[in-house]
């Protein structure tokens, strides 16, 4: 795991990106990392077209946007990281490439910023800059579609729920979610998602949701005495997604940590679905 001193937040100036800033804030504010706050400026070329751009100097236009954008972002680091360390990147590109190189330029502990969707159907709506980010990013990204609806005042995680698969990634969302109850002192459950299995009296079906909850406990157990630590267990059959997503209302989860990666093994379900429980989840989602 990443040593958490630096988290990056890309900033567009959005509602959504004020809730981001929150978060960002709120774990600045317990490890006493520092926050960098990144606007990713397109080039102007791809803005205009052709004759948008006739009669215009170019370079003037850039310095002029350039200008703007930075006394925005400075505002913005004014009104949202008072009493944390921060500092403001302005850079032109491509978004999604632009955050993950300063990411891994910077050795960011973690990505916060907020997935795309407006309106009812943003459930099922993910940001192609976010999804690509997801993709590409070599640590934590914290993300979810209620992130704009972050309160203002007593922001605060009670409650840490870790989804794994049990696959390889699982020991790394474990460690994520182990910090996290550290520094904010929360209660963690670990949950683990197996197949379902068609609820008849049959015998054998029986004998095989009682192994699957069995082996999946043991490996959960040998998880936790690994990392040398306790959690709550919960283990649930069904469809990833739908049963991580209504665990963490039902558990009113402050943050949900999952893996996510190429699967493997008989338990690898949960990563596979990252993109499902990063749109459905009720809470942010930080995905390992």
């Amino acid at each position: 795991m990443r040593p958490l001193t630096k988290v990056l937040l890309p900033i567009d100036f959005s509602e959504r990106s004020a809730g981001a800033a929150r978060y960002a804030r709120l774990l600045a504010g317990r490890c006493t990392c520092e926050v960098i706050l990144l606007h990713v400026v397109v080039p102007v070329q791809f803005q205009l077209g052709p004759v948008e751009m006739a009669g215009i100097t170019i370079p003037e236009v850039y310095r002029d946007q350039m200008k703007l954008i930075q006394r925005e972002l400075d505002s913005f680091q004014a009104a949202q990281m008072v009493g944390v360390k921060s500092r403001t990147v302005v850079l032109e590109g491509d978004p999604a490439s632009r955050i993950v190189e300063i990411a891994h330029g910077e050795e960011a502990g973690a990505i916060v910023m907020p997935t795309h969707g407006y309106g009812p159907f943003r459930r099922f709506i993910l940001g192609s800059n976010t999804a690509k980010v997801l993709h590409d990013a070599d640590c934590p990204v914290w993300t979810g579609v209620h992130i704009a609806e972050t309160p203002q005042r007593d922001l605060d995680l009670r409650h840490v729920l870790c989804a794994v698969d049990l696959g390889p990634q699982s020991a790394q969302a474990l460690a994520w979610a182990a910090e996290l109850r550290r520094l904010f002192d929360t209660r963690l459950t670990l949950l683990h998602v197996t197949a379902a299995v068609p609820e008849t009296s049959n015998h054998t079906q029986d004998a095989l949701r009682a192994n699957l909850r069995w082996g999946a406990e043991k490996e959960m157990r040998r998880l936790l005495a690994t990392a040398g630590m306790e959690a709550d267990l919960a283990v649930e059959a069904g469809e990833p997604a739908n049963v991580i997503c209504a665990a963490a209302t039902h558990l009113e989860a402050d943050v949900l940590v999952i893996g996510r990666g190429s699967a493997s093994g008989v338990f690898g379900r949960l990563r596979t679905n990252a993109y499902a429980i990063i749109r459905q989840s009720p809470c942010p989602v930080v995905s390992v």
